[in-house]
């Protein structure tokens, strides 16, 4: 990472207001937050450098995005509508009960034309995220995959 090292996130918290959810959910959470604490490439626009903590929620369904520095100082809070996400979620939604109950029960060919599916609805859903943000928050599409799961995971919950 080198110089961009600062540019990352070190913490996310999910609004605590959201109850737990399904298993299937909650292992998607947690598998998102540890593989975009990992790596991940995270700059707010204009600010110096982190690293930071991003506290993601729903407000009146709205996501909002609060980004603090690690020692918790206020960096920027972005709201963003949830209408261009909805039908990308729903779809993405419909696709993993597909897919989930696809692993119990369907041949290994039926599951991986789900989950090219699940893929794509994915992508769809992180490029949305990143063309909102873009001007507001730079960051690459892995990046952007592993939030779209925890928006998802807050929508479920929501």
């Amino acid at each position: 990472m080198g110089s961009k090292s600062a540019f990352r996130l070190c913490d996310v918290v999910l609004d605590e207001t959201i109850g737990r959810s399904t298993p299937d959910v909650e292992h998607e959470r947690a598998v998102a937050i540890f593989d975009l604490l990992e790596e991940n490439s995270f700059e707010p626009a204009g600010h110096a450098g982190g690293p930071y903590k991003l506290y993601l929620s729903l407000v009146d369904t709205k996501l909002v995005f609060s980004i603090k520095t690690e020692g918790e100082d206020d960096v920027a809070t972005h709201i963003l509508s949830l209408t261009p996400f909805r039908r990308i979620i729903k779809d993405y939604f419909m696709i993993c009960d597909s897919y989930y109950q696809a692993i119990r029960s369907s041949t290994p060919s039926q599951i991986e034309a789900i989950d090219m599916g699940r893929r794509g609805i994915h992508n769809e859903g992180s490029q949305t995220l990143m063309d909102r943000l873009s001007g507001k928050i730079n960051m690459d599409f892995d990046t952007a995959r592993r939030l779209f799961t925890l928006i998802c995971v807050l929508y479920w919950r929501g």
